[in-house]
């Protein structure tokens, strides 16, 4: 795996910032949530890109080669962390909700869940590969 560049300081002031605007949206329970599960995904894959999209209410994965892999929805009573490409991902840890849909998979996160980090990491690997 090749090193990311370090975003510039600016890059890390907007999306903090764009971050915040979204959550702020969001009632502060939820909000927690999302900054966990966001947090971890930034720290644990630096392969992937944040972005956060307003008109998506999301913050947005994208990899260099494998596009769009995932994104964080705070909603008004849980998050969401969906995956474009679910349908195709291992599901031997009953994580993924969504079985009525053609393309997506996603796991929902209520206030104080446990977030399964190991498992998480599983599923973006698998998504990345799959893609690339």
């Amino acid at each position: 795996m090749t090193a990311r560049k370090q975003p510039e300081a600016a890059d890390a002031a907007t999306f903090e910032s764009d971050l915040q605007a979204l959550l702020d949206t969001a009632p502060p329970p939820i909000a927690k949530t999302a900054r966990r599960l966001i947090r971890l995904l930034v720290t644990g894959h630096a392969d992937l890109t944040p972005v956060v999209r307003m008109g998506w209410r999301s913050v947005n994965f994208r990899h260099a080669k494998a596009g769009f892999v995932c994104g964080v929805f705070p909603l008004a009573n849980d998050v969401l962390l969906v995956f474009e490409h679910g349908r195709l991902l291992d599901n031997s840890a009953g994580l993924l909700e969504g079985d009525h849909l053609k393309k997506v998979r996603f796991i929902r996160f209520r206030p104080r869940d446990a977030i399964p980090a190991g498992d998480i990491g599983s599923l973006v690997f698998e998504a990345i590969a799959l893609r690339t």
